[in-house]
């Protein structure tokens, strides 16, 4: 089970030259802006990456303000896994049950869920806030990450498993953030 406590959330890069060509990629940002700033409300540990910045451009806005105050970990690896500076604040983090969202689907997002699980790591994958720019890519990297061991989900599911009642002190909060 997920719980503050346990659980850290990877942003996995949304960037400006990246996102227009991902499949719905609109609704897309809006629900990892909803969702980052449901984890941000509920004190969750946020990692955010970043490919290749000066090909790719930066964090996409509506991100970065959902995000506040962060610094990005800029990678040229396709798994965040294969980046030391990620790997060393994961492992300072103390988390072992990791919240992945991120682009695309089958490459980055895939590659590091996969290397999450080998090194002895939950990967819950919030397949609402993924995305690739084919559907199909998505749908068979889904699938792949789902047969090696993550657990999919989605946005809301998480926010509510952690508020785990409705007497939460922020459950209005979260409630209208998802509204």
């Amino acid at each position: 089970m997920l719980s503050i406590d346990n659980a850290l959330l990877l942003v996995v890069d949304f960037q400006v030259r990246l996102m227009p060509s991902i499949h719905n990629h609109e609704e897309l940002t809006n629900r990892v802006e909803t969702f980052i700033k449901g984890c941000r409300l509920l004190g969750v540990p946020i990692l955010t990456m970043q490919q290749y910045k000066k090909g790719l451009g930066d964090i996409l806005p509506a991100l970065k303000d959902a995000l506040g105050d962060f610094e990005p970990i800029e990678k040229i690896t396709f798994s965040c896994y294969d980046n030391e500076d990620f790997v060393k604040k994961l492992e300072e983090s103390g988390k072992k049950n990791i919240i992945v969202t991120g682009i695309e689907t089958h490459i980055c997002v895939q590659q590091t869920v996969l290397h999450l699980l080998d090194n002895g790591y939950a990967a819950y994958l919030v397949a609402d806030c993924a995305g690739s720019r084919s559907e199909n890519d998505r749908i068979y990297a889904e699938r792949r990450m789902r047969q090696a061991g993550a657990v999919l989900t989605t946005y809301e599911s998480v926010l509510f498993e952690f508020l785990k009642s409705a007497d939460h002190p922020i459950r209005k909060d979260i409630s209208n953030l998802v509204k």
